[in-house]
């Protein structure tokens, strides 16, 4: 299904409520701190009631309800994803740690021999 994607012009609305959201965040973690002496039940409440105004207000914005329809549409694409079996999981993880064995030991047979034909034969260092 082909949705066709239209770009909209911020208007003043929308950015007066992103800086409302911008503010409410800001007057969240602020009120966090002011409230320290009323104890940490207070100050946290404070921080999340903010936080949770700010995120709503965020979320009327234009941009707020872009992100609503990039999460739905994320959602409907993880729904389509066919997920491997354990034993596949579990073979595709056994084909991984052997490549990974054999590469190491291919390395280490490669080193030694370029240190046998360095140090070895053509320096003469060892002997």
């Amino acid at each position: 299904m082909a949705t066709s994607q239209v770009e909209t012009v911020s208007t003043g609305a929308d950015k007066a409520k992103l800086a409302a959201a911008v503010l409410l965040v800001v007057a969240a973690v602020a009120a966090f701190y002011a409230l320290a002496k009323q104890g940490a039940l207070i100050q946290w409440g404070a921080l999340v009631l903010g936080l949770v105004v700010a995120g709503a207000v965020f979320l009327l914005s234009e941009q707020g309800r872009q992100l609503i329809g990039f999460s739905k549409d994320s959602w409907k694409e993880v729904k389509k994803v066919v997920w491997p079996t354990r034993k596949e999981s579990v073979q595709m993880t056994l084909y991984v740690f052997a490549f990974a064995v054999v590469m190491a030991l291919f390395l280490w047979l490669t080193d030694k021999t370029l240190e046998w034909l360095l140090y070895d034969v053509i320096l003469g260092w060892r002997g």
